[in-house]
């Protein structure tokens, strides 16, 4: 009698992110917000899931990402993490909900990985969230830092332009990159930045540095699912590949279905009881 061993998925891990990092293995990251998408993407062989503030864009329509709320991004974490088998979920900590002081920062991440049950926080900035970022880890909670063009900010840079071009600009992210590493954080991202600066920071630590507008010389990318796939079409940034183009797929479809119910050709005779 043949014994066939049941392949199972490996659960991926902060842990297992370092490794990857050290055998120069790619990270692949994108976002999701909700069930049914987080499940395709999951099985497709995605390393992390990134439950994004992005939400506010995509899913809320919002201009930018301060407007979601704790709660929203709490509902969109929990839709995901009961579709994932595989991957890391990582949870943004959306504006408003860690700055005010540790105390809060702790708060909001116990909040979400008790009530969404996902695996790790993101949190943006360097050194003036170190005090926050310290506490969420005092609890156990693992953190990924975000620096370059952080987007909770944008109403201070004014412009989504390309961040640290500047020498003392590019200085400082450096700086405090290594400082996230030396707290604890498990990963980095870096979010549209010279490519050079990018390979440069991704050397020099030991964690993995995701980028996105980073060029390819970090430890992976990520990208808003959203835009990968074509569904958002008023995004055009140059960092941006599209993989697919749903919205003339989906239009397509929509189109047909209108059709097909207007002319009482759906349902047809094998499409009733």
């Amino acid at each position: 009698m043949s014994i066939h061993k049941k392949t199972e998925l490996k659960k991926v891990t902060t842990h297992q992110l370092q490794e990857m990092k050290k055998r120069g293995e790619k990270i692949a990251m994108l976002t999701a917000y909700d069930y049914s998408m987080a499940k395709i993407i999951d099985a497709a062989g995605i390393d992390i899931i990134l439950v994004g503030d992005s939400a506010s864009n995509v899913m809320a329509g919002n201009d930018t990402t301060l407007p979601i709320t704790l709660d929203q991004m709490i509902y969109h974490a929990s839709s995901v993490v009961k579709a994932v088998k595989r991957s890391l979920v990582v949870v943004d900590i959306p504006f408003g909900y860690y700055q005010g002081s540790s105390g809060e920062a702790l708060r909001s991440s116990i909040r979400i990985m008790k009530e969404s049950g996902g695996h790790a926080v993101k949190i943006e900035g360097g050194s003036e969230v170190k005090d926050s970022v310290l506490r969420i880890l005092s609890a156990g909670v693992p953190v990924m830092g975000h620096l370059g063009l952080t987007p909770q900010s944008i109403y201070k840079f004014g412009t989504y332009s390309v961040r640290a071009k500047e020498e003392t600009e590019a200085n400082k992210l450096i700086e405090d990159a290594l400082l996230l590493q030396e707290c604890g954080c498990f990963g980095l991202v870096l979010e549209k930045i010279p490519a050079e600066l990018a390979k440069k920071v991704a050397s020099q630590l030991d964690i993995p540095v995701i980028g996105i507008g980073a060029g390819p010389d970090v430890d992976g990318q990520v990208l808003v699912m959203q835009d990968m796939l074509g569904i958002t079409t008023e995004f055009k940034p140059r960092f941006l590949r599209r993989y697919a183009d749903l919205n003339s797929v989906i239009t397509k479809a929509v189109n047909q279905y209108v059709s097909d119910v207007k002319a009482n050709e759906f349902p047809n005779q094998d499409e009733k009881y």
